[in-house]
């Protein structure tokens, strides 16, 4: 018997956003769709095995295991949101209209602005996991789920700008209303476990719902200027700005 495409979805999301093999064929166009919704559960799970992994090289000191983690977290996503930082980067950094913007984004290559964007995104990262040291485990596991809400609530609210009508991205980026309650209440259950399970104290909430909701705002803002909408490398540039805006805010209470 088919599983319905809310089912569906959550194998989907894995075949999106990671290089997990996970199996599966002739998925259709609703299965995409309702993949977005379990994007932050998928984010929960690359979260723990990181922190897992965290744990098992805690003995290597802190910068080892945080270099380690972002070095396995690349692996297992293939740089994919990396990519799109990099890419939105240089489109933001090297366009003065519209359409150069647009065609900078197509181009794989990744040029001056990606590069220093990549540069202070990966090492900022790195920096921050190796100041939470035993903390870093729990920052992990709730930062890679709630970085993975914001994009979908710019897909609702945002029209898909660029013309790959067939594209995967494209498929994908038709979410709707159902599919952000149902991602937005896997990132508020995250929150909760966290809360009871990692003494998230009420100092670090509140810097989170702040970075949850300033990073959105700021990037939609920047994204409507710049492009009258979102593009897939758009939503992978707000999931790493989200989470290195959580991963602050996890730093700035701890210490």
């Amino acid at each position: 018997m088919r599983l319905p495409p809310i089912l569906r979805g959550s194998r989907t999301a894995f075949i999106f956003l990671t290089r997990i093999p996970v199996g599966g064929k002739d998925y259709r166009d609703a299965d995409w769709r309702w993949s977005t919704a379990w994007f932050p559960a998928v984010g929960a799970v690359l979260g723990l095995a990181l922190a897992l992994l965290w744990i098992a090289t805690e003995s290597l000191g802190p910068w080892a295991s945080a270099f380690l983690v972002l070095g396995v977290s690349m692996l297992l996503t293939g740089g994919f949101h990396e990519d799109g930082l990099a890419d939105t980067a240089d489109a933001m950094g090297g366009a003065y209209d519209r359409d150069r913007l647009l065609e900078i984004l197509k181009d794989s290559r990744v040029g001056a602005f990606g590069a220093m964007a990549l540069f202070v995104s990966l090492g900022l990262k790195v920096a921050l996991l190796a100041r939470l040291d035993t903390h870093a485990p729990a920052a992990l596991v709730v930062t890679e789920c709630l970085s993975r809400v914001t994009p979908i609530w710019l897909m609702v609210g945002m029209p898909y700008v660029t013309n790959d009508a067939q594209s995967r991205s494209r498929q994908v980026t038709r979410a709707g209303l159902p599919q952000l309650v149902l991602a937005t209440a896997i990132g508020a259950l995250m929150t909760g476990l966290g809360w009871y399970f990692a003494y998230l104290t009420p100092a670090i909430l509140t810097g989170m719902l702040l970075a949850m909701t300033l990073t959105p705002l700021t990037c939609g803002w920047r994204f409507h200027r710049r492009a009258g909408g979102i593009t897939g490398d758009f939503l992978g540039a707000t999931q790493q700005l989200t989470q290195l805006a959580l991963l602050i805010a996890f730093v700035a209470v701890q210490t």
